[in-house]
């Protein structure tokens, strides 16, 4: 019997791969006919939903969820888990990056990231009442019992109202004048095992990642796409595509969900084996003349490249593009100006420093992360940043930021404090960093993608300009721009930090340097 809800419009594909899901959860113990739960889970499973862009993966992921929450199902987040219960059942829905963890949350999904599962805060014990509350597990907390917080119960209405639609718990806070990181006393590696995972974007997870997933949660649903590019130095191959053929549920495209998509058509057409790169630049070409939402480019636009990378192949072009939107703005070559954007590379403090590199993590400032430069911090070698995608996105870190330079080994460092987050300039980056993130207007470098099909490099049996054709092509959610000249259109205005969204308060991770 099939368990589908009637009133969604799913493929048979989709219908499929739900009622395998739906199998696997009443093995757990959670039965999604009946909404009932039992407290212990079964035999741990891994199943994945793989699909290509227009697919239908994250309306049946959506779906899921809002069936296992109807159900009972608690949902754990990096922001509040509630108390252990015996008989508490709970789901968390994470992506590798806070980017496309947002994407989710966009579509009413409350996702959050790997990072913030597997190092998890310790909460002072009146965020954690109020938590609980807002969460639906525990009694509403009088506003006397909560020190000088200036909590009223007008405010606690705002809170609970905000949390009932979006449900999120610094959302809520927020609008309550309260920042939850205020409340953290510290964090830890997660060590305890959790319970249901559903993982979006699983074809950026490393073997490592991978593993750790595993183990904690008995039950794991990947979401991915076979088309993508799979982890540098892995061989082409994702971590879904080892999984037995019965725990691997594929979904083709649903044309009524992807109706009149121009950018997706272009997208699928990379499957045809025949297809080579000339007449791909001719449909691109073709699909441009009649859609608003294809445009064949001759230049590349400075003022998308502030809020929206282009995508490149080789790192030299995405040097020289760099180089050319910071001279086209007037950037001083020994400083940075507000509103030119970063891209984390990774963080870089020594193992004596766990806590504060668990800090900056949980903060969104992962490998790969999209910052945006603020301004400089209160003491030398620190940033204010915007984090993209980030709940809270404003922080202020100790950083070291490396300007690259062409046909120069070692990059120009305008800031640099001894040890913190490392960045790179991200007005361009690969197509391999850009998996994961979507914006309104992408760019694709296309002599880059040209350059790669010259090159007649395949990965997994499928040629490499292909496979970045398809992941740079499916990055833009409304207008795809194929750039087919290596020229610079002239900004037309100055750098700028006015369409960030203000917040709160900067959050300062790292008060002071060690030596």
């Amino acid at each position: 019997m099939s368990t589908t809800p009637a009133t969604v419009q799913f493929s048979e594909d989709q219908a499929e791969a739900w009622d395998a899901i739906a199998e696997a959860l009443e093995a757990a113990g959670v039965d999604l006919v009946e909404g009932t739960v039992l407290p212990e889970g079964g035999a741990p499973s891994v199943l994945s939903v793989i699909g290509k862009a227009g697919s239908g993966k994250t309306l049946l992921l959506a779906n899921l969820y809002k069936a296992l929450e109807e159900a009972g199902i608690e949902i754990v987040s990096g922001d509040f888990e509630g108390r252990k219960r015996k008989e508490r059942r709970t789901l968390a829905i994470l992506a590798p990056t806070n980017k496309a963890a947002s994407v989710l949350r966009s579509r009413g999904v409350p996702a959050t990231t790997i990072h913030r599962i597997l190092y998890t805060p310790v909460y002072d014990p009146e965020y954690e009442r109020i938590a609980e509350w807002l969460a639906g597990q525990g009694e509403r907390p009088k506003p006397d019992l909560l020190g000088d917080m200036g909590l009223t119960e007008e405010v606690l209405d705002r809170a609970k109202a905000f949390y009932d639609l979006h449900k999120s718990i610094p959302g809520a806070l927020a609008s309550a004048g309260l920042r939850g990181s205020d409340f953290i006393q510290g964090w830890k590696r997660r060590e305890d095992p959790l319970d249901i995972g559903f993982v979006d974007e699983a074809s950026m997870l490393d073997e490592r990642q991978f593993d750790d997933l595993r183990e904690i949660f008995p039950t794991l649903v990947l979401f991915g796409d076979p088309a993508q590019l799979a982890p540098v130095n892995q061989s082409g191959e994702m971590c879904f595509e080892r999984l037995p053929a019965a725990s691997k549920h594929v979904l083709h495209r649903i044309h009524r969900q992807a109706e009149d998509n121009p950018i997706l058509d272009l997208a699928h057409a990379l499957a045809d084996d025949s297809l080579a790169f000339e007449a791909f630049e001719r449909m691109i070409e073709t699909a441009a003349a009649r859609d608003p939402r294809v445009v064949w480019a001759e230049r590349v636009e400075s003022d998308l490249m502030a809020r929206s990378p282009v995508l490149v192949w080789r790192n030299a072009t995405r040097i020289r593009l760099i180089q050319a939107f910071r001279a086209a703005h007037g950037a001083p070559a020994d400083a940075l100006l507000p509103g030119e954007p970063l891209i984390c590379d990774g963080i870089e403090l020594p193992l004596k420093h766990r806590k504060k590199r668990i800090d900056l993590e949980a903060r969104g400032l992962i490998k790969g992360a999209q910052v945006i430069y603020l301004g400089p911090g209160k003491k030398p070698g620190f940033s204010r940043l915007h984090v993209m995608g980030a709940e809270e996105p404003r922080l202020s870190a100790a950083s070291i930021i490396k300007i690259e330079l062409p046909d120069e080994e070692e990059p120009f460092i305008p800031y640099a404090a001894r040890m913190g987050a490392a960045f790179l300039h991200g007005a361009a980056v690969t197509i391999h960093k850009a998996q994961g993130s979507q914006w309104p207007d992408v760019q694709v470098f296309a002599p880059d993608i040209y350059a790669a099909s010259r090159a007649g490099r395949t990965e997994a049996g499928i040629p490499l300009w292909k496979r970045l054709a398809y992941v740079a092509i499916t990055r833009a959610e409304h207008r795809l721009l194929w750039v087919v000249r290596p020229r610079l259109a002239r900004p037309s205005a100055p750098l700028s930090i006015d369409d960030l969204p203000k917040g709160g308060a900067t959050l300062t991770l790292e008060r002071e340097e060690e030596g």
